[in-house]
């Protein structure tokens, strides 16, 4: 009887326990968001560019991909099948991944790649999230061909915080290349080297009449006069930063990285890759066809890139089809100032939630380096400046993707993958700017490995990112996965805590920061979602030279603060 009871009194308090439980997760998580399904399939797609037949990898054989559409907190469930002979994974860019780690879709950060012939199912809510985010593969270089626009539309019956366009357009900035684009990273890796230069920019896949054979292949967006439009402008470019503007047309931006903004006009806006910018435009000109163009931004010295302008019109109803297009002046390769223009327009909407005091403060340098050569072939594998071997760097580490999931290895404390010793800062402090060395190879190497950081569940944490003079200063976009973050402040020059700037008022929050040329910026968040997430330059090639960091978030308390078991069909490597 007893022994009944003891049971009784277990059963009775462990019912306690998951209602109490199951209250808190109802009080936080969400209600009333829909659950969408897509269907994946990595294929093969046989196209026509630039004179030449080539098969690209692509989801259901779309290039760009399908779009995503969903509500603020729904539910979203894709199936990946892959039916190509490349690994692939999926990346939901922007998409904060609250508890769902798991399907975040680094390879070999948070899970072996879907290999040949395989399937797994990503699962995620997009809890308070809203505006135009994207996807994008996350092996080797696939995403300069796999990748597509999330477009979350608010909630029923909410309005946009700006008078509703007549028509909304998806804008997606690329390139092209006439390569294997596995290949490619496997032969740049060898090398040493650079990256060749794309044979294209693309807008939402067409390269457009500059190029050669490309007279047709073109993207047009037609407009009735006296209309505003909103476009919804992605840039998923691989190993450039591009600006863009529309000829004779100023463009309002309403929203940035899928947030809000206090509207902001300008002639034209960068995008590196990474950043999604939401513009209103008002066809408020002579009817006429007007030239949407692209172009480099390029703030490193002496790299070459591709200097041909992608073109796409802007094309008013009632215009002929030999109506003369007017060009749109773009600004030049290296005006760091029309970024800096930008940038400084961006005003979070609303007052902001920054957190105004910090528990951890870390100091994180970026930049190239070159190593010295150890291969008996150096002519061969020794392509980099000097005849060293190309590299980049966080606080001179460069980071080495392991062959398993860190994610798994961490969850399953399995000991010896990578190590929990990446620095908070700099291990000497100097001027990065202007004294860092640079007479490569001999003292520009960085250490190899991989080294994670961290960080306690619940922490405010700020990060200045400073960008170094090794090698070259240059623009580096920066992306945090599973968070996005507030924009404090940034400078040129080195970082100095008394003289910058902050914004604890509307800091633009954003997931991507192109930290300015030669400067550094300053980001904040609550570390509030535990797991492993990858910190890294969305440059790919510097992504490949090892310029990234995990950044591993401990458990809280509760369910609603722990990292769930992973999904059954997890790929294995």
């Amino acid at each position: 009887m007893a022994n009944s009871s003891k049971h009784g009194l277990i059963s009775l308090l462990f019912l306690c326990i998951f209602a109490h439980n199951m209250l808190h997760v109802m009080s936080q998580w969400p209600k009333g968001g829909s659950t969408r399904y897509y269907d994946f399939k990595v294929q093969m797609l046989k196209v026509n560019k630039l004179c030449q037949t080539r098969e690209i990898v692509t989801i259901n054989q779309m290039y760009p991909g399908p779009v995503v559409y969903a509500q603020e907190d729904d539910r979203i469930i894709v199936k990946l099948t892959n039916e190509t002979p490349y690994n692939t994974t999926i990346h939901w860019h922007g998409v904060r991944q609250i508890l769902t780690c798991w399907s975040d879709g680094p390879s070999y950060i948070t899970q072996c790649p879907v290999q040949s012939g395989q399937t797994f199912t990503y699962e995620f809510t997009l809890v308070k999230q809203k505006g135009t985010l994207f996807w994008h593969a996350h092996f080797s270089w696939l995403r300069a061909t796999v990748y597509g626009a999330i477009i979350i539309y608010p909630k029923k019956g909410v309005p946009y915080p700006f008078k509703s366009p007549y028509e909304e357009h998806t804008i997606i900035l690329g390139e092209y290349w006439n390569w294997d684009l596995v290949q490619l990273e496997k032969n740049v890796t060898a090398g040493g080297g650079g990256a060749p230069v794309a044979d294209a920019y693309t807008i939402n896949g067409h390269p457009g009449p500059n190029y050669n054979c490309s007279t047709n292949d073109v993207f047009k967006i037609d407009v009735v006069p006296g209309k505003t439009y909103m476009l919804r402008i992605i840039g998923a470019l691989l190993n450039m930063e591009s600006f863009f503007t529309i000829a004779n047309h100023k463009l309002t931006i309403v929203e940035a990285d899928g947030e809000y903004t206090k509207p902001f006009t300008t002639d034209r806006v960068m995008l590196g890759p990474g950043h999604t910018l939401n513009v209103l435009v008002t066809a408020n000109q002579k009817i006429g066809r007007y030239s949407m163009a692209m172009g480099p931004y390029m703030s490193a010295q002496n790299v070459a890139f591709q200097n041909i302008t992608s073109i796409a019109y802007f094309q008013y109803i009632g215009a002929t089809p030999n109506s003369v297009t007017l060009p749109a002046p773009l600004p030049k390769f290296n005006d760091n100032l029309a970024v800096k223009t930008v940038m400084d327009g961006l005003k979070s909407l609303e007052v902001s939630n920054v957190p105004k005091e910090i528990d951890t403060n870390l100091f994180f340098t970026i930049g190239l380096n070159v190593n010295k050569c150890g291969s008996k072939t150096p002519k061969k594998n020794c392509q980099g400046l000097n005849g060293g071997v190309m590299g980049a760097s966080m606080n001179n580490n460069s980071f080495i993707r392991p062959n398993f999931s860190i994610l798994g290895a961490y969850y399953e404390h399995i000991n010896g993958g990578f190590t929990e010793d990446f620095p908070g800062s700099p291990l000497k402090f100097y001027d990065f700017v202007n004294g860092a060395p640079n007479s490569a190879p001999n003292d520009t190497g960085s250490v190899n490995g991989t080294r994670t950081k961290v960080i306690e569940y619940g922490s405010r944490v700020q990060i200045i990112l400073q960008d170094t003079g090794t090698v070259t200063t240059e623009n580096h976009p920066i992306h945090l996965h599973g968070y996005s973050f507030y924009v404090i402040g940034y400078g040129s020059g080195n970082y100095n805590p008394q003289t910058a700037n902050f914004n604890l008022m509307d800091p633009p929050y954003m997931n991507t920061i192109g930290v300015p040329v030669g400067g550094w910026a300053a980001i904040r968040f609550v570390a509030d979602n535990p797991g492993v997430w990858f910190m890294h330059c969305h440059l790919e090639i510097h992504l490949t030279w090892g310029l990234a960091v995990a950044l591993v978030v401990k458990n809280g308390v509760g369910p609603m603060e722990t990292l769930p078991h992973p999904p059954a069909d997890m790929p294995r490597c």
